[in-house]
């Protein structure tokens, strides 16, 4: 694998990350957008239809009543938020694997890049929870009629009035529950999807765009297969008027499985998985290219 080859460096991987995340928002928003509203809408009144019916209806009616503008509500928050994200996130992941090697030429194997794929969860919840928490508010009060923010910064500035930081990172436990495995799933995944897509006697760092894009989309299949139950649990419990899960987690989950049975925990299931192959394509794509870049540009970073 050419970064074995190269000693890792997880300024490098900062820098590309951030471009990652870039391209990940701009593809993927649009059905975050669908995500989020899908798994916070009300539940229907007998004999009424739900608000929305599914992904593509929700698509729709967005689209009708909001245009195009309507699916990309709220994404001053993550590009804002995501970029330095990602950035933090390939930060984490280069750093868990150079802690791992001895030398810069140790392969490292599949649970070794599990492992610091974890360790990227970690160092991006301290910025993905009150990017998350804004980012879901805003989404859902473009449904919901009322306008209480009048964008991202106005949301911080009222959720730190109403209650503190503590306000603001609502639901931190469960950014931890969703991000830290699925982290890793996602690493391992792209890894492991690279040196099988690497024909035999070829190195990693040729790759094809295609042969990226599909690793790449498929490592975000595989971490929203891992992500959605905690993240459905994390919308709710967000976007939830202050005090109404005392126990935190733990009665959001309780109030799911006895209102809505155990299906509701992967709800946003479809817009998730149809989101996820093309935004993780491009993020990946977009960190690969912007890696090749800098080794061209500063070889000895």
């Amino acid at each position: 694998m050419a970064d074995e080859v190269k000693p890792i460096s997880p300024l490098k991987n900062l820098l590309a990350g951030g471009f990652g995340g870039m391209c990940l928002v701009f593809v993927g928003h649009p059905l975050d957008t669908v995500k989020v509203r899908l798994q916070t809408q009300p539940p229907s009144l007998p004999g009424q239809p739900p608000m929305y019916s599914g992904t593509f209806d929700c698509f729709r009616k967005t689209l009708v009543r909001e245009g195009i503008t309507g699916l990309y509500r709220g994404m001053a928050a993550p590009i804002i938020g995501v970029t330095p994200m990602f950035a933090v996130c390939f930060f984490g992941f280069g750093l868990g694997k150079k802690l791992q090697q001895k030398c810069p030429e140790d392969v490292l194997s599949y649970p070794q890049i599990f492992a610091a794929g974890m360790l990227s969860g970690v160092f991006t919840t301290g910025i993905m929870t009150p990017g998350e928490r804004i980012k879901c508010l805003l989404q859902i009060q473009a449904s919901s009629g009322e306008t209480k923010y009048t964008g991202a910064l106005d949301c911080a500035k009222k959720l730190y009035q109403e209650s503190g930081i503590r306000g603001i990172y609502k639901g931190t436990v469960l950014t931890l529950m969703r991000d830290v495995p699925a982290s890793g799933m996602y690493f391992m995944t792209y890894e492991w999807l690279k040196n099988i897509f690497t024909p035999e006697g070829k190195s990693v760092s040729e790759l094809s765009v295609p042969r990226i894009l599909v690793a790449g989309g498929i490592a975000g299949i595989f971490n929203w297969a891992v992500a959605i139950p905690p993240d459905v649990l994390k919308s709710r419990f967000q976007t939830a008027p202050p005090g109404k899960y005392p126990n935190g987690f733990r009665d959001v989950l309780r109030e799911l499985i006895r209102d809505e049975g155990v299906t509701s925990l992967y709800k946003g299931f479809n817009a998730v998985m149809i989101r996820a192959f093309p935004a993780n394509a491009a993020c990946f794509l977009g960190f690969e290219v912007a890696m090749k870049f800098l080794n061209w540009a500063t070889p000895n970073l």
